[in-house]
């Protein structure tokens, strides 16, 4: 059960809100627990004070004395996880409530709420574990901050909100904003519900939100592109292509390269994970392609099947290919759509794009999508000027060291377009 505690200067604000509607029914129901604490009880003297003026001036702050007392009231601090809303705190967004609320449930989240200039600093620094901001404006209080956290949090509470699927389709659960919803009338003032909603046809139903999904992050909220896992809302399939020929060698010429077993495996297991439905091996050597096929045979038919279940449903998206033209072929044949190739290198091109841009560049097509990496030292300049589009090298901390393993390439390259959480 999720645990909560708000200690506030105002009381009725947050008793009246989480009484009401979807919150008061998960608290009725033991799913939630919200409990609130008045500073005003735990205050000294008979005006029951709780603030004072701010030494060298700038209006009144909560003292320090009454906080600690009252914290200490609400839970022990092995037992306590404290929350204070603050314009200097990190913005709250999706994924720190869903870390708030795993700390609501292995520990009492404390939401501290300040008000009038703010809380003695000291209380800040020795008791809150996170300060967190709802926007970049000023209010008289941290009531409405805390409220709205509780809410965000009681719609992680298993029960609380009637159907989890209507959870995962809010806008930022899934890194992207929602699909826009009609109710009826179907004709409202000439304005009508799209067709596609009123056929019955859930297949095309769901690709149509998705699709309005895409388009509506894109148009109002591009910078949400960039953490999003966008597998879903793609209306063909992603493919990786491992090139060993043509590839460069290390003084630039045109070469072809070995196939390793660790590029075989781990590429596959990365493949596997984030839903890229082929993982091609291109070499024009018959032997090269031979060896591919015996391992991924030991893997999907032979004891490794039966040895390492994992392994095998990885090792089933290997294809060998004698030539990037055979590969891209074939996915056009069953994609019904000429490929989108996104060549990769760790050299600066002069046409290389971001690879944010080329995210939300992918959201609009109607193409299959293939992520093209080289071995040896990089894709042939061949490649790069056939190819859709090339994308700037991964860049780390250091300026003059760029060698990662093919390996490593392709992992991050998956998890910045199609991971999340």
């Amino acid at each position: 059960m999720a645990r909560i505690s708000v200690i506030t200067a105002f009381p009725g604000l947050i008793r009246d809100f989480v009484s009401a509607s979807v919150l008061g029914r998960g608290i009725a129901s033991g799913k939630l627990e919200v409990s609130v604490t008045d500073i005003r009880d735990h205050s000294s003297g008979a005006y029951r004070q709780i603030d004072d003026y701010a030494f060298g001036g700038g209006g009144m702050l909560l003292m320090p004395g009454p906080l600690e007392s009252a914290l200490d009231a609400v839970a022990p601090r092995g037992d306590r996880f404290v929350a204070c809303p603050t314009p200097q705190g990190v913005p709250l967004h999706q994924e720190l409530v869903e870390d708030l609320h795993k700390a609501s449930l292995a520990k009492r989240l404390v939401i501290v709420c300040g008000h009038y200039e703010g809380i003695d600093e000291r209380f800040v620094e020795r008791y809150v574990d996170v300060e967190f901001s709802i926007g970049d404006f000023v209010l008289t209080g941290g009531e409405l901050p805390a409220v709205a956290l509780i809410d965000a949090i009681s719609r992680l509470v298993k029960g609380v909100v009637g159907k989890e699927r209507a959870v995962e389709d809010d806008s930022f659960y899934s890194g992207m904003l929602d699909c826009p919803h009609y109710t009826r009338p179907a004709d409202f003032n000439g304005a009508l519900v799209p067709d596609v909603l009123l056929g019955g046809d859930h297949a095309a139903i769901d690709s149509f939100r998705k699709e309005e999904a895409a388009r509506r992050t894109i148009s109002r909220r591009p910078d949400m592109i960039a953490r999003a896992g966008i597998m879903p809302y793609l209306r063909k399939g992603a493919y990786v292509i491992l090139l060993h020929h043509p590839v460069r060698d290390r003084n630039g010429r045109k070469s072809t390269t070995a196939i390793t077993g660790l590029d075989l495996h781990d590429i596959s297991r990365a493949c596997k994970t984030y839903g890229v439905k082929k993982y091609f091996v291109v070499t024009p050597l018959a032997p090269q392609r031979e060896m591919v096929k015996k391992i991924a045979r030991h893997w999907v038919d032979g004891y490794g099947a039966e040895f390492n279940p994992d392994r095998k449903e990885a090792m089933k998206l290997v294809k060998t290919c004698p030539s990037l033209a055979g590969a891209l072929d074939w996915i056009e044949e069953r994609e019904k759509a000429r490929p989108f190739t996104i060549a990769t290198t760790a050299r600066q091109t002069d046409c290389g794009k971001n690879w944010t841009c080329v995210k939300r560049q992918m959201l609009e097509l109607s193409r299959p999508l293939v992520f093209l990496f080289g071995t040896g030292s990089g894709l042939h300049g061949d490649i790069l000027s056939g190819s859709s589009v090339v994308m700037n090298p991964i860049s780390g901390g250091s300026k003059d060291y760029n060698h990662l393993s093919v390996r490593s390439a392709v992992g991050i390259v998956l998890d910045r377009f199609f991971g999340f959480r």
